[in-house]
């Protein structure tokens, strides 16, 4: 009986496990208008932590400090969403310029698609079935202002989450992080724990100041070129880039979707794929050689985890998930203790080393 039960506990354990992690992710998506500002907010504190810290090494309260961070960052936001506002309504306003030209576009492949309707139409009539007819495709309609108006109060509400969540971790993160410390582990414990939360911030600050130097990069360049062979709003396009490609993949796939109208809107012929062709050499450049250059020295993540991190936080939340992926994965592998303080795996000491080395390796 002993043996069975011993053998039964790690079963029990493991289904406990796993039914809290799907009730956990459960809960996470369906209260994503609170839980998703609320986390882009602590991710927002941890990246921003550093100038809090900053600016209470030159004698400043606390209290102030937080303040002037949160003021910082929400100048930040309405200063991109200005760049951004008059993008948007250029793209509204352009809509019907859109629709002739993607017309135009399908109707020279109109021959093509007729020559493929036929011998389906034959290869139908060969095996005595019928395909069916084809509806029109009918795009609906562009959201209405009330319907706007609607969603203001919901935008708004976690607009005031983000920013009370920010503003409060930033005001008492330390304290936050030796509660957890003494929570978590153990009295022995509680230094090397906490230790751990250092780490972690300063690896996903560093990540992002990294990758906000890359990104800002990326974006002077493709205004450059954009600018080169005529682009109206090139800067305004750089600007997008470089703040779309925060988000990993989802990101890069807007621009070049944005692009492609834009390039259609300016130009003729081939060159309306001049703009999506030049953002996407510049960032194949980006994501295979300065980005793995650049952050490898300091945070070595399997491609594995941070392509399935990005697609469960994706599946959440949506681009909030996309920009928080990455942060919540660091962070989560910093408390298991895979990383160093440096960002590196941390290599186990011989007694551990024949059960968990493997592992290590083919986690981080």
């Amino acid at each position: 009986m002993a043996g069975l039960k011993s053998s039964a506990d790690p079963v029990l354990r493991l289904a406990v496990i796993v039914i809290a992690v799907i009730l956990c992710f459960g809960v996470l998506k369906l209260a994503s208008d609170v839980f998703a500002p609320m986390v882009l907010g602590l991710v927002t504190g941890i990246i921003l932590a550093p100038i809090t810290d900053l600016l209470e090494r030159w004698k400043i309260p606390t209290g102030i400090a937080s303040t002037i961070v949160l003021f910082l960052g929400v100048s930040a936001v309405a200063i991109a969403v200005v760049l951004l506002e008059p993008l948007l309504w250029r793209v509204i306003e352009d809509l019907p310029n859109i629709k002739w030209e993607l017309r135009a576009i399908i109707e020279e492949f109109r021959g093509v698609i007729r020559g493929l309707d036929a011998v389906n139409r034959e290869v139908g009539q060969a095996l005595g079935t019928q395909p069916e007819q084809g509806g029109e495709d009918g795009s609906g309609p562009i959201p209405d202002p009330t319907s706007t108006l609607l969603l203001a109060p919901l935008v708004m509400a976690q607009v005031l989450i983000f920013g009370g969540t920010l503003f409060f971790f930033l005001l008492t993160r330390k304290g936050i992080y030796a509660w957890l410390s003494t929570w978590i582990g153990s009295s022995r414990e509680t230094k090397i724990i906490k230790k751990r939360f250092t780490t972690a911030e300063r690896l996903v600050a560093r990540y992002f100041l990294t990758i906000s130097v890359i990104n800002a990069g990326l974006g002077a360049c493709l205004a450059a070129l954009l600018m080169v062979i005529g682009l109206p709003a090139p800067l305004i396009w750089g600007v997008v880039a470089a703040m779309l490609n925060f988000i990993l993949y989802l990101g890069p796939i807007m621009v070049i979707g944005g692009l492609l109208l834009a390039g259609l809107i300016a130009f003729n012929g081939l060159m309306v794929f001049a703009p999506a062709a030049v953002f996407l050499c510049l960032n194949m450049i980006e994501s295979q050689f300065v980005t793995p250059a650049m952050i490898g020295k300091h945070i070595s993540v399997n491609p594995l985890l941070i392509f399935a991190s990005l697609v469960v936080w994706l599946w959440l939340w949506g681009p909030i998930g996309g920009i928080v992926a990455i942060p919540v994965l660091v962070i989560v592998l910093v408390m298991l203790d895979i990383f160093d303080s440096e960002g590196r795996a941390r290599k186990r000491p011989p007694a551990e080393q024949p059960q968990r080395a493997e592992t290590d390796a083919e986690t981080a």
